[in-house]
């Protein structure tokens, strides 16, 4: 079931997205040659509960199942597309391009967004697919309004990373957001006729992720449960934001 936010619990996923924006921010300075995933998600632990919040995906359990995330930060390494294990022998090299996924529970409620980051001289095919992903998050967002479907969100998303010869990750989504860290609807970035079904309201919470890949849309599950990296070994970018849907269009929770 769709929720629907209250004025009051927006403001509180604004002082949240305000706080994951800023822990991002100071991580992503960390991102350095020869650095460890595992010291930055020491520092995104050490800010988060310095700021009177809690990581949310720490010890989360997707579905309730099975073990929970065993950190604060997805780390997730040029093919890596999300739920990179942030590991203490992931050592950032020159030419890397780091995504840095966050959720932050402030105050019972979540907010969650993902920032890219380069690595020293990064390639230029790296650096396209970094910046034709955000273009995607920026085109999408600009769809999210009142009485406007998701389908409007993901045909924007979707022609974009197509027109730049880039392929969207079918098999993994955006999503709800607030109450727990995922929530309906799922939030697809390719067009889709459930898409159509889902017309937005005022108050609705989201966090819409993009997810480009240099080749082909093909995903793979590695063996350690959590990190989903390009079947072809190809780089993925990956952009997020928690936006909320206002009366007159979107407000991003997370910058």
């Amino acid at each position: 079931m769709i929720t629907i936010k209250s004025k009051e619990e927006i403001e509180i996923m604004r002082q949240g997205g305000r706080i994951l924006a800023s822990v991002l921010q100071k991580v992503s300075e960390n991102v350095k040659i020869g650095t460890s995933a595992a010291d930055l998600d020491k520092l995104a632990r050490e800010l988060i509960f310095s700021s009177g919040a809690r990581p949310s995906f720490l010890n989360y359990k997707p579905g309730g199942a099975g073990e929970g995330y065993p950190a604060a930060l997805c780390v997730s390494v040029n093919d890596e597309i999300v739920h990179g294990l942030p590991l203490k022998d992931k050592i950032l090299r020159e030419g890397d391009i780091v995504k840095l996924d966050l959720g932050v529970e402030y105050k019972k409620l979540h907010t969650d967004a993902t920032v890219m980051v380069g690595v020293g001289k990064i390639s230029t095919v790296a650096e396209k697919i970094m910046r034709v992903t955000k273009e995607c998050l920026e085109l999408g967002i600009k769809k999210i309004k009142p009485g406007a479907s998701l389908n409007e969100y993901a045909l924007a998303v979707e022609d974009h990373a197509r027109e730049n010869e880039f392929e969207i990750v079918r098999d993994l989504v955006g999503h709800g957001v607030g109450y727990t860290v995922h929530e309906p609807p799922q939030v697809f970035n390719y067009a889709d006729r459930r898409m159509k079904e889902i017309i937005l309201q005022e108050g609705m919470t989201l966090a819409l992720e993009p997810m480009v890949n240099e080749g082909s849309f093909e995903i793979v599950l590695v063996e350690d449960g959590w990190t989903y990296k390009t079947r072809d070994g190809k780089l993925n970018g990956h952009w997020e934001h928690t936006v909320a849907v206002t009366k007159s269009g979107c407000e991003v929770l997370t910058k």
